[in-house]
């Protein structure tokens, strides 16, 4: 004797649905939050530029700075903390500068949804100084 099988494919999707759902939503956080490291990475990378084209180191922090803010800013992401920080120890032609960016991002901007907490991305940049960049040092 057969049983009736009506409806057999109204419970698989009432229960593989909701999880494929969710899958989705988490491949988007994933993509969305790997951007925003993306972002972080490239803002770190331009400050590092910028601080490298000045003259003087106080004049390196500054640009560094105002250059990851502006960066984070254009591509979209708003840093619950925003923390800047710039290496001059080797500030001359033929050193280094080295700027690292950390960001706090709330989850709930990058996932688009109600998703509580907030994470960090950071990252560090390099730049050598040369003597057509770094004028007179």
């Amino acid at each position: 004797m057969r049983r009736r099988e009506d409806g057999s494919i109204a419970v698989e999707t009432a229960i593989v649905a909701p999880v494929l759902l969710v899958l989705m939503l988490l491949v988007v956080y994933a993509g969305r939050a790997s951007q925003a490291d993306a972002d972080v990475q490239s803002a770190a990378s331009r400050a590092a530029r910028a601080a490298s084209i000045v003259d003087d180191p106080a004049a390196a922090t500054a640009a560094a700075q105002s250059t990851a803010a502006a960066n984070l800013d254009t591509a979209g992401i708003e840093c619950v903390s925003l923390a800047t920080t710039v290496d001059t120890a080797e500030f001359r032609i033929g050193g280094t500068v080295t700027v690292t960016v950390r960001c706090q991002v709330s989850n709930g901007d990058i996932a688009l949804l109600a998703v509580p907490g907030s994470r960090w991305s950071v990252a560090f940049a390099t730049q050598v100084i040369d003597a057509h960049r770094g004028g007179d040092l």
